[in-house]
């Protein structure tokens, strides 16, 4: 008989918790068990272990009862990430490897029939787990997964092409019943990476006119704010909108793994974008799901995928009214709670709405040269796709009017995407020193405490607000975009002249 224990882990939302992999060799019927609320990829492990482990050239145990546990057992697993330590599990209860020296190591990587190693989801996840825990533990992945997790700051890891090359590092001291190619380069430590340079982002150059947009851009940059574009079609509005990520301020270590862990969860980090704000586009028709996340096991959305980054919806009032309804929570408190009856995930979602949308059906109300064949109940309809208390979250709403021939085709290039981010990066970084967070996120006491407003400028916003009948939530957005206009200016109070200006982005939509 032999047993054998080899570590891993799975993952669970962003979270990635340890697994060891129990494989127990005994007399008896020949068979291969699989315990511990294995999912169907991992129940398929089976077949892609047996073969792999025969085709690179060691001998299976068909004549043993093969017992493989995955503990803890309720804690379900998915994917083939545990391929790998199922395989050396099998080799180290065989006697074939040293499991003694497999405890210093965790393992993860699926195997193809072959017996070479696929990447697998959330390597940077499984990095970040023994940083936060601050476990001196080796990690041994995949092509592509290795080099995702040697991003963590610390870690220690390992790249294997082939299951040879993991097992020819853990042979017991008395030989090598299998020798490994002495010519294969499979097996190395690998070190951080970083590109040089990511891919440039479009340049705000690009955009002539618009001038009121950009400035609000500029603003929503400054503060963290959202932002919601109106305007008639081929006005610019997903022009600006796709150009709004190169105004942020870059990204700091912490933020840029975060972001990167939660695409490694999806299988869609890029290396190359490492620090580079995301920014995520959903069609109009996802669905609620795809929004926010869900599934079992939970995933991460749209909404998860753009933290730290920015989320565009083009077209917004043809969105779902669920998926819509779904942004409120997150808009607010920055992470969003996927609750399933046997599971409970939590994700983060801090990110900058950016949103944009026709006036109308047809697009074309309030427009200067084209007339609106829209009737008020059908503008009625389609401007109350959106919901009170999702407009009254979204903290700019600006007119985005169609350019005239002249401006557009003479018009000089406008303000480059440099200049305006180091105004912004300048005003954020005022803001952060007075009160440790973006103007967006001031709430209750901190946000009497830092707005410094002045006495004629809160006497005008109580009086706006009175006749306008803004709600609380509307007033206080107001005073964090005057607060965020004051830093642009280099001012420390809120004067009358800020509030004006933060008055104009909360405009209502335009009826017939």
């Amino acid at each position: 008989m032999g047993l054998s224990l080899v570590q891993s882990r799975a993952l669970l939302g962003l979270e990635a918790v340890q697994v060891t992999v129990e494989v127990h060799l005994a007399n008896g019927l020949p068979s291969f068990t699989l315990v511990g609320l294995a999912d169907v990829e991992v129940k398929e492990a089976r077949e892609r272990v047996r073969c792999a482990i025969q085709n690179s050239g060691f001998e299976f145990p068909h004549n043993k009862r093969i017992t493989v546990n995955l503990a803890p057992a309720d804690l379900p697993k998915d994917s083939g990430r545990l391929d790998l330590p199922i395989a050396l599990g099998i080799l180290a209860a065989s006697g074939l490897i040293d499991g003694q020296r497999l405890a210093r190591f965790e393992f993860a990587g699926e195997l193809s029939l072959s017996g070479s190693l696929r990447p697998v989801r959330g390597a940077l996840a499984m990095a970040l787990a023994l940083h936060t825990a601050q476990v001196q533990i080796s990690l041994v992945l995949p092509p592509g997964s290795a080099q995702e997790a040697a991003l963590v700051p610390g870690a220690q890891v390992y790249c294997a092409h082939t299951l040879r090359d993991v097992v020819a590092q853990f042979l017991p001291p008395e030989g090598d019943p299998a020798p490994a190619d002495p010519d294969a380069a499979g097996w190395s430590r690998v070190q951080p990476v970083c590109p040089s340079a990511a891919p440039p982002l479009a340049d705000m150059a690009d955009v002539k006119g618009q001038l009121a947009a950009k400035r609000a851009l500029e603003i929503a940059a400054a503060g963290g704010h959202s932002l919601l574009f109106v305007g008639p079609p081929g006005a610019g509005k997903s022009m600006l909108a796709q150009r709004f990520a190169g105004l942020l301020p870059p990204m700091q270590t912490e933020e840029a793994l975060q972001s990167a862990a939660i695409a490694s969860l999806r299988g869609r980090f890029d290396i190359a974008r490492w620090g580079q704000r995301p920014t995520c586009s959903p069609h109009h028709s996802a669905s609620a799901v795809a929004l926010v996340g869900g599934g079992s096991p939970p995933r991460p959305g749209e909404i998860s995928l753009a933290h730290q980054g920015v989320l565009f919806l083009d077209e917004l009032p043809e969105f779902a009214r669920a998926a819509l309804e779904a942004l409120r929570e997150p808009l607010e408190t920055g992470s969003i709670t996927i609750a399933r009856a046997t599971q409970r995930a939590q994700f983060p979602a801090r990110f900058q709405l950016i949103a944009a949308m026709n006036p109308c059906p047809c697009g074309y109300l309030g427009a200067s040269g084209r007339h609106c064949r829209c009737t008020p109940d059908q503008v009625s309809r389609y401007q109350g796709k959106l919901s009170g208390p999702l407009m009254d979250r979204i903290d700019l709403h600006v007119e985005v009017p169609a350019l005239a021939p002249e401006d557009l085709l003479h018009a000089p290039p406008g303000e480059a995407t440099d200049s305006i981010r180091g105004r912004c990066a300048q005003a954020r970084a005022l803001a952060e020193r007075r009160q440790g967070t973006p103007n967006q996120a001031l709430a209750g006491q901190d946000l009497d405490k830092h707005v410094l407003l002045e006495s004629a400028a809160a006497k005008f916003l109580q009086n706006a607000a009175r006749q306008l009948g803004w709600s609380a939530r509307g007033t206080h957005r107001t005073l964090k975009i005057a607060r965020t206009i004051a830093d642009l200016a280099g001012s420390e109070p809120t004067a009358l002249a800020h509030v004006a200006e933060a008055m104009q982005y909360r405009r209502a939509l335009k009826t017939v």
